[in-house]
């Protein structure tokens, strides 16, 4: 078996466990139909329908429904491609974890090396790809800015999915925020939770930022109504630990009928600029439904090792390697061209800076 054929490093790709991502996971999945054998994806959405079927008189017959429409949008996927060099230096010194008097053979620690390498780019792919998920249901958008290498910027790329820049965001007045004496938590979320319901859509989570979270947990009108013995059943607080790092599941509330699981989301990634950023920011709340959106993925072109022609993969990895005989350099490169993008018209209602920021 040649380990370095292309067929032979994606089966090595698929076998590297992938990073946890809270709201890829379970807002943005991956299903069949999502792995595009094309440069382009479409996605499709229609608005939720409540329109009452009409009263139609006995010798009327029947009352024929039009179909109803939805959108189709055509989006090229950025392409995300990290790289790792491999050279005789990196062969001939002890690797990470290595015993300090290791016999690895150079063959050996090479194949150790191109699994940790995968490894390493695939957590950096899948953090991207939360990054991504993030944006879309905060802004309605994503802003992705390419580079030409590691300090030359290129193109801006952008990419919206709705002409309306509002319609899935809910606006919590500076007077009114919930850290304030006028602050009304169960009445924005409840709120919230209507203008998804208005469009046929489910509200089943509630997304909040740590410094939302914490005031929620201090909001003297819930804990009182949470001790009461009235009968009244407003849901429990149980705090825990989740799968996901820096998610912690709240316990079940409910506002005004509308039983939500509450997540504080405190998940950070470093930015560009070494400096460490919220993925959710600390004063936002958002309602939304597990499956909302999906993460898709376009194809890749390339010119494998020892080809004389290109290929084309369609997958949400692929990995090329590079040898350089002249120098005794290899590179390992990771590629994929994701795309996040809501199943439905507004599927998420986000409010920004409910407390004060």
């Amino acid at each position: 078996m040649n380990f370095f054929e292309t067929y032979t490093l994606m089966a090595i790709a698929e076998e590297v466990v992938p990073a946890p991502s809270f709201i890829k996971d379970r807002y943005f999945p991956t299903g069949a139909g999502d792995i595009f054998a094309s440069d382009k994806v479409l996605t499709e959405y229609r608005r939720g329908d409540r329109k009452l079927a009409a009263f139609v008189s006995r010798r009327a017959g029947d009352i024929p429904l039009d179909r109803r429409g939805y959108a189709v949008h055509e989006y090229q996927p950025a392409y995300i491609a990290p790289s790792r060099l491999l050279t005789l230096d990196d062969l001939a010194q002890r690797g990470f974890g290595e015993a300090i008097y290791a016999v690895s053979t150079p063959a050996e620690r090479a194949a150790r090396l191109l699994l940790e390498d995968m490894r390493d780019m695939d957590r950096r792919i899948s953090a991207r790809e939360e990054w991504m998920a993030a944006q879309v249901m905060i802004n309605n958008a994503c802003t992705m800015q390419t580079y030409v290498d590691a300090d030359t910027m290129g193109e801006n790329e952008y990419v919206q999915f709705y002409d309306s820049t509002s319609e899935h965001t809910y606006t919590v007045a500076s007077a009114d925020r919930w850290d304030g004496n006028s602050g009304d938590i169960r009445g924005d979320v409840r709120n919230m939770c209507k203008m998804l319901s208005t469009r046929g859509l489910p509200a089943a989570d509630l997304l909040l930022g740590t410094d939302a979270a914490d005031c929620l947990l201090e909001d003297a009108a819930l804990r009182s109504k949470l001790e009461t013995t009235s009968g009244v059943l407003i849901g429990q607080i149980r705090e825990q630990l989740s799968g996901y790092e820096g998610v912690v599941f709240l316990g079940q509330l409910n506002f005004g009928g509308y039983l939500l699981n509450v997540f504080s989301v405190d998940e950070s990634y470093v930015d560009d600029s070494d400096q460490s950023q919220q993925m959710f920011p600390r004063s936002s709340a958002l309602v939304t439904a597990p499956g909302c959106g999906h993460m898709m993925y376009g194809q890749i072109s390339q010119l494998d090792f020892g080809a004389t022609d290109f290929s084309t993969y369609a997958a949400a990895r692929v990995p090329k390697l590079v040898v350089d005989q002249d120098r005794d350099i290899r590179k390992l490169r990771l590629a994929a061209r994701p795309l996040a993008a809501p199943k439905s018209y507004c599927p998420y209602i986000y409010a920004a800076d409910v407390v004060t920021p």
